[in-house]
């Protein structure tokens, strides 16, 4: 059985993708992780992962909550900021363990 998904009270964001190489995401409240193939930002409806190549944070505003990604983007997934935060800390309690 389907989960029904989470209700988002007067939420509103934007993302924008064009030609699969600029993408603008509204709605942001922290870059949590970034590299050349993977960025992870923080999302007021969840964690959003973009994946590809080269890619480049080219602007981020925290004041306006936007930022904006070049590079050649192949996927983007949502997933729960508890998700995240648990796989963290299970990585990190394998590294010290």
């Amino acid at each position: 059985m389907l989960e029904e998904p989470k209700k988002t009270s007067n939420v509103i964001q934007n993302i924008i993708l064009e030609n699969r190489e600029k993408l603008n995401v509204s709605g942001v409240l922290d870059v949590l992780s970034f590299d050349d193939q993977i960025v992870i930002v923080e999302t007021e409806l969840g964690l959003l992962t973009i994946k590809g190549e080269n890619l480049k944070i080219n602007k981020l505003n925290i004041d306006t909550s936007e930022v904006t990604l070049d590079g050649y983007i192949s996927s983007l997934s949502y997933s729960d900021s508890d998700s995240f935060k648990k796989n963290a800390s299970g990585l990190i309690g394998k590294i010290f363990k």
